[in-house]
């Protein structure tokens, strides 16, 4: 009989669910899709997403701190980036975790 084992036994698991909570929010996913043209300050966001610039910056740290965008600093604007290491070339339409992919393209 084979035993029952808890989703935390399978290796990677809570770092996986940590990438797909991040991205479960529409807000998040239009983050992204942002990011994929490059570099983006939070004001640029809050801008093209006709977001409070608060709310834009939270949305950037969440994905930050999942580590699906990178920051680098110019002077004193922070600019997120996504994390190259989850984009397999430079035409990427996806993002790679690992234990799954993020379709990236647009819906038609």
């Amino acid at each position: 009989m084979p035993q029952h084992q808890e989703p935390s036994d399978f290796p990677g698991v809570d770092v996986c669910a940590s990438y797909l909570k991040a991205l479960a929010d529409p807000y998040r996913l239009q983050i992204i899709r942002a990011l994929q043209q490059g570099p983006m300050s939070v004001t640029d966001i809050a801008l093209l997403l006709e977001l409070e610039i608060a709310n834009a910056s939270h949305h950037l740290r969440v994905l930050y701190h999942a580590q699906i965008a990178t920051t680098h600093k110019e002077g004193k604007f922070v600019y997120y980036d996504l994390n190259q290491a989850f984009l397999k070339s430079k035409a990427a339409n996806s993002l790679d975790f690992g234990c799954c992919k993020f379709d990236l393209r647009k819906s038609e």
